[in-house]
């Protein structure tokens, strides 16, 4: 492949960099001399680096951080220098790759044959998790695919994948996205799916110079930045099943068993109610109106607690199982329903016109 430019986009590059590898110059001069891309780097408070930063100049737009934000708060500034300074053409599109050496020009290509202008989409560059891969990053993806796709329905290969492309019109709502870290590049992918936005993959080649020792990812903290928000409703949804358990128990205990589906029903109302404020302002932070949230809350808690209580008088009153234990093999059962329904029909945001809307 010679060269390449696209008749049809205008593509800036966005790279964020932190302490970046001897792969960095090399690849921002691919793409200088075999392409018209602008590229913009953002210095996110590199140190002993600074000496290819300061080369990078001659190459792209340098935007510089003070110190060390993460990778998340890089990708933030520089989506907001591209929006103000390339937002005058609807056609330009944003290609992000990561500074480490992982990402090559002419799989970058790829990606761009694959976007569509007209339509509102993210194109992911998969890696290939093969045994060439270090031990770390292949169990990473797997663990963290996995969870994505128990939680959303949606198989995503790569979920960390650093190289994506999408139109500029997707700017203001990513920027609305919260994470500084790592965990930014997940919650795009779940704010995405939550929308009903079109993730398209295309496989890249999978490179790991030096075992992959210029990666700042670190295993343990920031894998617990990307679960974070998916603990959040694990947490609330755990206290508010002790919650109604022992609502239920209390209630049932002193109607003698006599009122199941009242007792439950009863127990019900009150950790639904208290699940709602809680996951409303803590785990999604939804700032809808609580009138627009909460009826279609209400739909579905009593979808849900038709289920429920449904599959507690067939354990109990039909196959005889003992009604505490009923009780809580129910609720395991309605939990991912649970998380599926908030967190794509309840507390979910439009992009309109690539914004977020509320």
């Amino acid at each position: 492949m010679e060269g390449f430019d696209s008749p049809k986009k205008r593509i800036i590059v966005l790279i964020p960099a932190y302490e970046p590898g001897e792969y960095f110059i090399p690849l921002l001069q691919e793409i200088r001399e075999r392409s018209s891309m602008s590229i913009v780097v953002v210095n996110d408070g590199t140190e002993e680096a600074k000496d290819r930063i300061e080369e990078a100049v001659r190459y792209a737009k340098v935007v510089h951080h003070s110190r060390n934000r993460g990778k998340g708060a890089a990708l933030k500034t520089g989506l907001r220098y591209i929006l103000e300074h390339y937002s005058d053409d609807v056609d330009t599109a944003v290609l992000t790759m990561d500074a480490d050496g992982q990402h090559k020009f002419s799989d970058a290509v790829r990606l761009i044959h694959q976007l569509n202008m007209d339509e509102m989409m993210m194109v992911l560059g998969v890696r290939q998790f093969d045994r060439a891969v270090p031990l770390r990053s292949r169990f990473g993806n797997t663990v963290t695919k996995g969870v994505f796709h128990l939680v959303t329905g949606r198989l995503v290969n790569d979920t960390q994948t650093g190289m994506r492309l999408f139109p500029i019109s997707m700017i203001p709502g990513l920027l609305e996205i919260e994470g500084d870290h790592f965990e930014y590049e997940m919650n795009v992918l779940l704010e995405l799916t939550r929308n009903n936005i079109r993730i398209a993959e295309v496989p890249i080649r999978t490179i790991y110079e030096n075992d992959n020792k210029c990666s700042h990812f670190h295993a343990l903290k920031d894998s617990l930045r990307i679960y974070v928000g998916i603990f959040k409703f694990m947490a609330a949804s755990f206290f508010c099943f002790l919650l109604d358990l022992f609502c239920f128990s209390v209630l049932n205990y002193v109607s003698a068993g006599n009122y199941l589906t009242q007792c439950n029903i009863a127990a019900r109302f009150i950790s639904a109610s208290v699940n709602f404020t809680i996951n409303k302002h803590l785990v999604f932070k939804d700032d809808q109106s609580v009138i627009k949230t909460a009826l279609k809350y209400i739909v579905v808690a009593v979808i849900v607690l038709t289920c429920n209580t449904l599959l507690l008088n067939l354990l109990v009153k039909v196959i005889g199982v003992n009604a505490i234990f009923s009780k809580v093999l129910v609720e395991c059962i309605m939990f991912f329903f649970s998380w599926a329904t908030q967190q794509f029909l309840i507390f979910n945001r439009s992009f309109v016109e690539g914004r977020a809307v509320r």
